[in-house]
């Protein structure tokens, strides 16, 4: 088997989606550095297990970082007490990046998209209202949603093979996903830990919360078909119609009969199944789920080099393929250290805990209602700076499960908020690294990305604020 090793990858980062989004993080980076000399240092006293104590806050006073911090917050983040999980999600998706364009290269997604096309061709609406429902599933139950990016690309090129678009692609892949994430029924890393800290079982008010998944997942679904509706009427409407005509040119379904299909076809389909059985297991096994990431990379380095191999029979020329395909990837690793740099600022100039005293203080003897949404402001600002949902959890819940308690704000009712307002906006906030890994590897720019939600994201804020309101009335 030929393969041009010459050819650009399709994960390749477009330059324009690099340099907005690098501006815009480049911004965020001098904000907080500004904020560090107008907001005073603070403090909290911690337990041996790493939760705050309720009422130890002290104000040390300003003193703006230096601007050598600054400047090289990007590199030393690498460093920081963040940077061994900076640096496996950088591999991740370096390693993702390289397989895939192995993967391509010798034929292996045109040979499955082929055999998906030729069967699911005639169920559209019903294949993406599934593979809806599929991403929500697993981001809602078992929290995982970095981990269903590697099934970005395939997901992509199999939407543009029936006649769809890349967001139509990222839609039912990286939003839905998203989405399910925030739609919280047991997922471990929100539910689950929140109900830990608060005192309650993990079922505690899951009613509402069925009813909230089953509504963003009609909501989805309308906002995706809807869209797919409109492109097949009329293709140039797609906001990446000019990007979508060259992938096509990759993958060309209607070309020269591969006599070698039906093999690549088996050795690759075999790879993704036993992914599939990979994510299974880190699902289901607590032990081993918080090491995801690191599973997920050595059995795609492993699994991608052994598959290649078996399909273009020359290690050597897989290697180079891979290597193409990783330093592809290489900017998306730039953007993600330029986004970990404004949470590494704030925290170095020991600001958030100052910020955290104000926003709770401020909350003490409110009403009800005006406590959820501003308990829902509150986890939203900490959103731009902090994008682990535990560690938030870690930072917030000891403070406010006692003020909400004051309220009369059952501990149901904080941790849907909390869920709430953890995850949905992820897909809009520019410092997310799951936001900027996907439109790295599709190559849709920012601009594009939020012009195609900002309308669903509106929808889903009217929506929450209705959910949180229906929680308070009826005392979750």
């Amino acid at each position: 088997m030929t393969t041009n090793t010459k050819e650009k990858s399709s994960s390749a980062i477009n330059l324009k989606s690099f340099l907005t989004v690098a501006v815009i993080l480049c911004v965020l980076i001098a904000v907080a550095g500004i904020l560090s000399n107008v907001i005073p240092k603070g403090s909290y006293d911690y337990t041996e297990t790493g939760e705050i104590i309720a009422g130890s806050y002290v104000q040390l006073g300003v003193k703006g970082i230096e601007l050598w911090r600054i400047i090289t917050a990007p590199i030393r983040v690498f460093f920081s007490e963040d940077g061994l999980n900076i640096v496996m999600i950088s591999l991740f998706l370096v390693i993702m990046s390289g397989v895939f364009n192995v993967m391509e290269k010798t034929g292996g997604v045109k040979a499955l998209i082929k055999r998906g096309v030729a069967k699911f061709s005639h169920k559209k609406t019903l294949v993406l209202c599934i593979t809806i429902l599929g991403f929500m599933v697993f981001g809602s139950f078992f929290g995982m949603f970095e981990e269903l990016c590697t099934l970005l690309p395939i997901i992509v090129v199999f939407t543009l093979s029936i006649g769809y678009d890349t967001m139509t692609g990222l839609g039912i892949c990286m939003l839905s996903a998203c989405f399910g994430f925030s739609a919280a029924i047991t997922n471990p890393f929100s539910v689950g830990l929140a109900s830990q800290m608060a005192g309650t079982h993990v079922f505690d008010g899951v009613w509402l919360r069925l009813i909230l998944f089953a509504l963003i997942y009609g909501i989805i679904c309308f906002f995706i078909l809807s869209y797919v509706k409109k492109i097949s009427k009329n293709p140039q409407k797609s906001l990446t119609y000019e990007l979508d005509i060259e992938k096509l040119k990759t993958i060309d379904l209607n070309g020269e009969a591969n006599p070698n299909e039906e093999r690549l076809f088996k050795i690759y389909g075999i790879f993704f199944l036993i992914e599939f059985v990979v994510l299974i297991l880190i699902a289901s096994i607590r032990e081993i789920s918080g090491y995801a990431i690191v599973i997920l990379a050595i059995t795609f380095l492993i699994g991608g080099f052994v598959t290649g191999s078996l399909a273009e029979k020359s290690f050597k020329k897989v290697c180079v393929l891979f290597l193409d395909g990783a330093v592809a990837m290489l900017p998306a690793v730039v953007m993600i250290a330029l986004a970990s740099s404004v949470k590494l600022i704030l925290d170095e100039s020991q600001i958030t805990p100052t910020i955290m005293n104000a926003v709770i203080t401020y909350l003490s003897g409110k009403n009800k209602f005006v406590c959820v949404l501003l308990i829902y402001a509150l986890i939203l600002v900490l959103q731009l700076f902090i994008g682990s949902s535990s560690a938030k959890i870690m930072l917030i819940m000891p403070l406010l499960v006692p003020i909400c308690s004051a309220l009369g704000l059952t501990p149901a009712t904080l941790i849907l908020t909390y869920c709430i307002a953890d995850g949905f906006t992820d897909m809009i906030i520019p410092t997310n690294p799951v936001l900027l890994i996907g439109l790295s590897i599709t190559g849709v720019s920012y601009g594009k990305w939020l012009k195609w939600t900002y309308k669903l994201q509106i929808a889903v804020f009217i929506l929450t604020i209705l959910i949180l309101f229906v929680a308070v009335g009826v005392n979750l």
